[in-house]
């Protein structure tokens, strides 16, 4: 089972950034508005509640298409993180201001 799962799982495993999770977030609001406006001017028009629903499900479809997966755009900024002197598996040092503390 788990080879069948494993590519499914490197293909949604990625890394996002803090200005990729901004993104995200604004672009999922903004499309499930979009979608919600449109499926409720759809049904009205039509007067039709299956096709308000149908219309619906497909933006938020769409909507996880685009945010769920990590594309490489949401990936732009990473951030620098620190490093640890020294390299082994020891006790880890941190130096502040010329004085090696832990």
């Amino acid at each position: 089972m788990d080879n069948l799962l494993a590519p499914v799982q490197d293909a949604l495993e990625g890394e996002i950034d803090f200005h990729g999770q901004r993104l995200a977030d604004l672009l999922s609001t903004v499309l499930l508005v979009i979608s919600g406006i449109v499926s409720f001017l759809v049904g009205y028009i039509y007067k039709d509640i299956h096709l308000t629903l149908w219309v619906g499900l497909g933006g938020t479809l769409f909507t996880a298409f685009a945010v769920v997966p990590p594309w490489p755009f949401y990936n732009q900024n990473p951030e620098r993180w620190y490093k640890q002197n020294g390299g082994g598996s020891g006790n880890p040092s941190v130096v502040v201001d010329g004085v090696k503390v832990a």
